[in-house]
């Protein structure tokens, strides 16, 4: 059990570990020195760790307060009686881990969905809603680990393998897709925008005036939506009878609605730097060393991987996107 626990706990659920070991296979299945494996797996850890400090940034210290007002003009849910599955479950969510896991890889081995699933927090997730989902349902032991087992497989194998061609289309590659569960609204995104969209007309090509040149940098332009979010939310938040001071924190302090509303705003785009640097630095690395696995054990496979290594291909249809996130959810506030 403690090997289990080791696996479980100190590789499959540890992204940075679990990627930076994949690298290293690879690396060593293609005879690569010790320098370039030493070089190729610690800077896949390194690029996994820059990723995750700019989405700590982004979710830490730049869109909590906004969060904080959704909460505060938004009726609170209420109580109910909840169990720790993580807990109480551990060692369930842990062999389905596993087994999924060894499905995705023989199946990609020996059939033509050749993704193998690298989202490393993701692998943990899965296991852990369909066991919550068994245990809901009254299911225990052999049958509660068969059930999530299944499902958790099926969509490990099934949903890259659909977002593929998806992925294709917007990096100009094959090197690698997506394992992450956006894949239903990224279909349905998909399908609307053949319906309705025009291939020949990318987001990626809008023309801006040279006056606004520095819109191009999504650091900035996120940002600058940042700012205009905390002020629409500043108005709402006065509307409904609620200290934005207080809410937000700085009530009491030497600094106002100004400092906490520009310093959150930045916040946003550095971040995004960051985040994006990361994804640069893990995607040069993960990709090549992938390559020895997909030539000596897994012929033809391609990581699946998070969704914010997609981000640098496509940065205005990324800031598009949320732009028109935070509208539609700002306007949903307004109307419940």
């Amino acid at each position: 059990m403690g090997v289990l626990n080791f696996i479980i706990n100190e590789i499959f659920n540890q992204g940075a570990i679990f990627l930076a070991l994949i690298a290293c296979i690879g690396l060593i299945l293609q005879k690569k020195s010790f320098s370039e494996i030493v070089r190729g797996t610690l800077t896949t850890a390194i690029g996994f760790y820059i990723l995750s400090c700019g989405t700590g940034l982004i979710t830490g210290n730049s869109i909590d307060g906004i969060s904080a007002a959704f909460n505060a003009v938004t009726p609170s849910a209420v109580a109910s009686k909840t169990v720790d599955i993580g807990a109480e479950f551990g060692t369930q969510i842990g062999i389905v881990m596993i087994i999924a896991f060894a499905v995705n890889v023989l199946v990609a081995r020996f059939t033509k969905w050749k993704s193998i699933f690298l989202t490393g927090h993701m692998l943990y997730w899965f296991p852990f809603v369909f066991i919550a989902a068994g245990v809901d349902a009254g299911l225990t032991g052999g049958k509660l680990i068969g059930l999530a087992a299944v499902f958790t497989a099926v969509y490990m194998i099934v949903s890259p393998n659909l977002m593929r061609p998806l992925v294709k289309s917007v990096t100009g590659d094959d090197s690698f897709t997506i394992g992450h569960p956006t894949t239903c609204l990224s279909l349905l995104s998909a399908g609307l925008a053949t319906l309705f969209g025009n291939k020949e007309h990318s987001t990626e090509d809008l023309n801006v005036p040279k006056s606004l040149g520095f819109l191009r940098e999504i650091s900035i332009t996120g940002s600058i939506t940042i700012a205009i979010t905390y002020i629409v939310l500043y108005f709402i938040l006065v509307a409904n009878g609620k200290d934005p001071g207080t809410i937000w924190g700085y009530a009491g302090g030497t600094t106002g609605i100004f400092t906490y509303i520009f310093t959150h705003a930045i916040y946003f785009g550095v971040g995004i730097t960051v985040m994006l640097q990361g994804v640069r630095m893990m995607i040069a690395e993960i990709v090549p060393a992938f390559k020895g696995i997909a030539d000596k054990i897994v012929p033809n496979a391609i990581p699946a991987l998070d969704v914010p290594v997609i981000f640098p291909y496509a940065p205005n249809a990324l800031l598009i996107g949320f732009i028109v996130a935070m509208i539609t959810s700002i306007i949903t506030l307004l109307l419940t």
